[in-house]
C-alpha cells in the first residue's frame, strides 16, 4: 500500500502533557512547503535512526488541551520510550483512523489513543 503522505522533520519538544498520563508523543517540526494531509488521526509507520515503528499520528488541532487553532503533528509510537528530541523522523501516513474530537480529559484521550493503536497495529501488521 502506498502512503497517503510522507512527512519528514525534526522531533521537537511539545507541552509534555501526554507523558503525564503515560502517553508520550513525538512532535514533528516540518520543513516549509511540505504538503500535509487533512486534519485527523492516522495510522503511521515511524522511521527513526533506530528502526521502524507503528504509530498513531494526530494532524491538526488538539481541542482537549488547546483552545487555539494552531496545528501540530504529534505521534504516539507503539512500545517506544527513547529520547529522540532533535532526531530526524519520517512518518509514512498510511490510513485515516478518525476525525479529531474534543474529549473531557487526558485520560479519555489516552484510552482513545490505546484503541487507535490497536486498530493501527491491525491495519499495519497484515
Amino acid at each position: 500500500m502506498q502512503p497517503i503522505a510522507v512527512l519528514t522533520g525534526t522531533v521537537i519538544h511539545g507541552k509534555g502533557l501526554g507523558r503525564t498520563v503515560g502517553m508520550p508523543t513525538a512532535n514533528l517540526s516540518l520543513s516549509r512547503g511540505m504538503e500535509v494531509p487533512p486534519k485527523g488521526v492516522y495510522a503511521s509507520i515511524v522511521h527513526l535512526r533506530s528502526g521502524e515503528y507503528i504509530g498513531v499520528t494526530n494532524i491538526g488541532e488538539r481541542p482537549t488541551v488547546d483552545s487555539d487553532s494552531r496545528w501540530t503533528i504529534e505521534t504516539n509510537i507503539k512500545d517506544f520510550s527513547a529520547d529522540i528530541y532533535g532526531e530526524t523522523m519520517t512518518l509514512s501516513i498510511m490510513y485515516f483512523l478518525r476525525t479529531i474530537r474534543k474529549m473531557d480529559n487526558l485520560e479519555e484521550v489516552r484510552d482513545q489513543v490505546k484503541k487507535d493503536m490497536e486498530r493501527a497495529a491491525g491495519l499495519l501488521c497484515r
